[in-house]
């Protein structure tokens, strides 16, 4: 087998010297490097759109080092020394609030040439603080504007340092000059991300706190809405059906009918008022009992335990009685976990406990009922949970299949005022 060579069809065929066959270059196509034969490589930049963003932003760090490292010698700490008078407080407030300007200007320079994402942190909420005391002192204690405070100090000498470093490697180590930039600004990226980012764990404080806020106030108008209904549909009903039933024995009386038509109408208005009576105790029942407060919450579960159609065994040990707000939401807990297994779970019989441990208070509810409770198996746990996570409280729910469940609420404890 003999290998064949295959020519261009456009390339001429010339003799060499030896007498062998070569063939021509052909000048219409680029070799091997690239370059045509007769025309120059196309002109382009030596370095890519992000390496001169880097250069921009390095030779921009001096300029805004040095006018961040003025305003904190100028400001805060004028504002700070100015702290032994009444006028130096509100001044420093004003500068830290200036600082938090100048990190949000720096957040966006890093985010525009570096490429850096951090997220704004959440402003300061001053038209809930109050009045200007409480404005000075939440600007006072901002970290945000401390740590851009922090970060404006130590910026000056790296302002300095990358300054001298890159204008001279434009000129003279521009072949290297895009490592130097990228090693100098990956020390920027580190700083802005450790000084100017907000803080996690306080951003998710606020979110939960902010949600918390949100439950708290759902929750109320859910109360007022409920208690609205109770009292339209039961207690005010019944009032006007009294008001009714007397006014029509007024006119039988008036009309001398007998006595014994009146008498009859008389004891049915007399038994609704009885009616209304009750309706009326339940419902204030249900806003706060008064056994829970004249006698604790000892007394107020024993009181919702013996309204239960299941045996329940009450355990209360406390040492003192917690806040009113604490005790309530316990007591409101408890009696909606009851209701439930009267309701849910075919139990033959339960227990409630009730302790303190620490700075916290501890409920838990136990049936041998036929279990397969669950948050939102739509018996009123999502709320109960929602409830008690608006005051930074747990609600855990044990409940397989056959039973038997326990719920167990932890509430924070705070003593009575």
């Amino acid at each position: 087998m003999t290998a064949s060579t295959s020519r261009s069809a456009s390339a001429p065929i010339r003799s060499a010297p030896d007498g062998s066959e070569r063939s021509s270059p052909d000048r219409s196509s680029p070799d091997r490097s690239g370059f045509d034969g007769d025309r120059l490589p196309p002109v382009r930049f030596a370095y890519d759109p992000q390496t001169w963003k880097e250069i921009a932003y390095l030779l921009a760090n001096f300029p805004m080092a040095l006018i961040g490292f003025i305003y904190v010698m100028t400001v805060i700490v004028t504002g700070a020394a100015m702290t032994v008078t009444v006028i130096g407080f509100p001044l420093l407030a004003l500068g830290l609030a200036g600082a938090r300007l100048m990190g949000r200007f720096e957040r966006g320079r890093a985010r525009l040439l570096l490429g850096v994402r951090i997220d704004e942190p959440s402003p300061l909420p001053l038209r809930r603080a109050g009045g200007l005391l409480q404005r000075v002192w939440l600007a006072l204690k901002d970290p945000v504007a401390w740590r851009s405070v922090l970060y404006d100090l130590i910026r000056l000498p790296w302002g300095v340092l990358t300054f001298s470093v890159v204008v001279p490697s434009l000129f003279v180590l521009w072949p290297v000059l895009p490592f130097l930039a990228r090693g100098l600004t990956n020390a920027d990226r580190a700083m802005v991300r450790a000084l100017l980012s907000p803080s996690d764990e306080l951003e998710r404080r606020i979110a939960e706190l902010e949600s918390d806020r949100g439950v708290v106030v759902d929750t109320a108008a859910a109360d007022l809405r409920r208690i609205e209904r109770d009292l339209h549909d039961g207690a005010q009903a019944r009032l006007v059906n009294l008001a009714m039933g007397l006014g029509l024995a007024k006119e039988k009386l008036l009309e001398g009918q007998a006595d014994d038509v009146v008498a009859a109408m008389v004891e049915e208005a007399h038994g609704e008022v009885k009616l209304a009576l009750q309706e009326l105790r339940d419902l204030a029942r249900g806003i706060h009992p008064a056994v829970l407060t004249d006698r604790g919450l000892d007394a107020a579960l024993s009181s919702v335990a013996s309204r239960c159609t299941v045996p329940v065994k009450v355990t209360a040990d406390l040492p003192s009685r917690p806040a009113q707000a604490i005790e309530g939401i316990a007591y409101f807990t408890v009696s909606e976990l009851l209701q439930n297994v009267s309701k849910h779970s075919a139990a033959r019989s339960a227990s409630v406990d009730v302790w303190r441990t620490d700075d916290r208070l501890l409920i838990q509810v136990w049936d041998d009922g036929r279990g397969g409770a669950r948050l939102d198996g739509g018996s009123g746990m999502r709320g109960l949970a929602e409830r008690l996570d608006a005051v930074d409280g747990l609600f855990v729910v044990e409940s397989p299949e056959g039973g038997p469940t326990t719920v167990t609420a932890e509430l924070p404890w705070r003593d009575r005022g």
